[in-house]
């Protein structure tokens, strides 16, 4: 089987259960974001060993293929679409506020600003944040065009660039142990 299929070679690229787009289009912008937010905490999930801060880095980046999912779906097949496997689900809203939560009671927030790039995988946290915030913006732009973008992927993102700034925070704050990264 061949990786290349050509029919991208026109300028437009194929939707999860048919149809096409330009590759230009805010719908795929939206979900090609996403997919380098994944891609971003490839780079900080390397940088730590198995454990707690790797698995929750690695849940979130199979979340954003349900993000990615959901988005790269033309409208008129969103009935083909599963919570939690191909559509964003209210519980994984609710899943990340938990996540931010009990982050923050474990390592409250500094008062002064933190300059990325102390840890590694902290660096690579932060890169993700800041796609997943253009990913935000590229959502927004997307539901100006089009009214049947759900607000739960609006949400999700929005909880998700949270959870990376607390997780960030967390990885490199003063007085945090880096050896703690290592459960």
């Amino acid at each position: 089987m061949k990786v290349y299929t050509k029919r991208g070679d026109s300028g437009t690229t194929g939707l999860l259960y048919g149809g096409r787009v330009g590759k230009d289009d805010l719908r795929t912008q939206a979900y090609g974001t996403t997919d380098e937010a994944v891609s971003a905490l490839a780079i900080a999930r390397s940088q730590l060993e198995a454990g707690r801060w790797h698995d929750a880095v690695l849940d979130v980046q199979r979340e954003l293929f349900v993000v990615g999912a959901e988005l790269a779906t033309d409208p008129k097949n969103a009935h083909k679409l599963s919570d939690g496997v191909s559509r964003v689900s209210s519980e994984m809203i609710s899943d990340l506020e938990a996540r931010i939560d009990a982050v923050v009671e474990e390592f409250p927030l500094p008062k002064e600003f933190i300059v990325p790039g102390r840890h590694p995988a902290a660096a690579g946290v932060d890169l993700a944040r800041s796609v997943v915030r253009r990913a935000e913006r590229d959502v927004v732009a997307l539901t100006r065009v089009d009214d049947t973008v759900r607000p739960e992927v609006l949400a999700y993102l929005n909880r998700l660039s949270d959870w990376l700034f607390v997780l960030a925070r967390a990885i490199e704050g003063p007085g945090h142990d880096s050896s703690r990264l290592r459960d």
